[in-house]
């Protein structure tokens, strides 16, 4: 399942895929940094709905570039 822009009490989240095995959160930046997005995805607690799933977590940040239209940075953290 695809979920975008779900709204939490700490924000919305940009992308959620969840799959039966593994849950991949995403934050996206344009013309931000990788690290910054996923700095997001740890303050903004993005990833608690998930705490006492069994499904193994990654949490991914996306840095676009505005000038180029593609993707500039990504940082993973499991």
């Amino acid at each position: 399942m695809v979920l975008i822009y779900c709204w939490q009490s700490q924000g919305r989240v940009d992308c959620i895929v969840e799959s039966p095995r593994y849950v991949y959160v995403f934050d996206f930046k344009l013309d931000g940094s990788a690290e910054e997005a996923l700095r997001q995805i740890e303050e903004k607690g993005y990833v608690r709905p998930y705490a006492g799933d069994s499904r193994q977590l990654f949490k991914i940040g996306v840095s676009f570039s505005f000038g180029t239209g593609i993707v500039a940075e990504r940082e993973f953290a499991g």
